[in-house]
C-alpha cells in the first residue's frame, strides 16, 4: 500500500510552503503528510500519514533537544528534559499547526470532517509531526530546525532561566503584566495510586481559558507542569508565524 494519495492543490502547496519556509522537491511528500488515515481509508485504503507522523516525532524530539542543548550551556538535563516535554506535547504541537495554517489543508474523511477534525489539538498534532517528517525527508535536517527556531524562537534563548525554575511565578507574573489576571490551578483527575507519576492532573486557566496542562505524583508538581506548559504557550504565541 503507498503512503501517497493524489498530489496536492497548487494554492494549497503554495500556501503551505509559504508557511513552513521550505519548497518541496519532492511535493508527494507534502500531499502525504497531509493523508489523516480517514481520509486515506476512505480514497484508497493507504496508511496516510502515520508513517511519517512516527518518523517526525523522532525528528522533532532531536531538533528541539539539539537547540535547547547548544543554548543553554548551564541547563541542568533535567531542565532540558522538562522544557523539550513542554515544547512538544499534544497542545503545544496544535497550537504550531493552527500557526501555521495547517487545519485548513489537512485531508480528513467525511466524519472527522463533520466532527470538527480540522480543529482537534491530537490530529493537527499528527498532522505537524508528519510535515516535520516530510521536510526532513525532503531536504535533512537544516529546514526542521529553521522550523523550530522559528516556532519556538523564545525557547533557545541563551541564557534565559529553565522553564521549570519557577514556571508558577514567572506565569504569574506575566498574567499580570500582560492580562492584568491572576492564573488559577483547577484539579482535573486523581488516579487515587501512590506513587503514581501521573496521579494528578491540573489545568492552568486565565479568565476562563485553559493554558496549561500538567501531570505529577503531587499536585504541586502537576501545577508547575502546568505552568510550564502555559510558558511554552506564550513563547509560541510571541514567535507566531506573521
Amino acid at each position: 500500500m503507498s503512503d501517497v494519495g493524489p498530489g496536492l492543490d497548487p494554492a494549497d502547496r503554495e500556501a503551505l510552503e509559504r508557511a513552513l519556509g521550505h519548497r518541496f522537491g519532492d511535493p508527494a511528500l507534502l500531499a502525504a503528510a497531509l493523508a489523516h488515515p480517514s481520509w486515506a481509508h476512505e480514497f484508497d485504503g493507504s496508511r496516510g500519514n502515520e508513517r511519517l507522523e512516527f518518523l517526525g516525532d523522532a525528528v522533532l524530539d532531536l531538533a528541539v533537544a539539539r537547540l535547547l542543548y547548544e543554548a543553554h550551556p548551564r541547563w541542568s538535563e533535567g531542565d532540558l528534559t522538562r522544557a523539550r516535554a513542554a515544547a512538544v506535547n499534544t497542545r503545544s504541537l496544535a497550537r504550531c499547526a493552527r500557526a501555521l495554517g495547517i487545519g485548513a489543508h489537512t485531508r480528513l474523511g467525511r466524519t472527522e470532517r463533520k466532527t470538527g477534525g480540522a480543529d482537534k489539538e491530537r490530529i493537527l498534532a499528527n498532522v505537524f509531526e508528519a510535515l516535520v517528517a516530510a521536510l526532513y525527508l525532503d531536504a535533512g535536517v537544516e529546514p526542521v530546525f529553521a522550523l523550530v527556531r522559528r516556532l519556538f524562537a523564545e525557547l533557545f534563548v541563551t541564557g534565559s532561566d529553565p522553564l521549570e525554575a519557577d514556571p508558577k511565578t514567572r506565569f504569574q507574573e506575566w498574567s499580570h503584566a500582560e492580562r492584568g489576571a491572576t492564573p488559577r490551578y483547577v484539579p482535573v483527575a486523581d488516579s487515587g495510586v501512590e506513587n503514581d507519576e501521573e496521579r494528578f492532573a491540573v489545568e492552568v486557566r486565565l479568565a476562563g481559558e485553559v493554558w496549561g496542562r500538567g501531570v505529577g505524583r503531587t499536585k504541586r508538581a502537576a501545577e508547575a507542569a502546568a505552568a510550564a506548559q502555559a510558558l511554552v504557550r506564550v513563547a509560541l504565541d510571541l514567535s507566531k508565524v506573521g
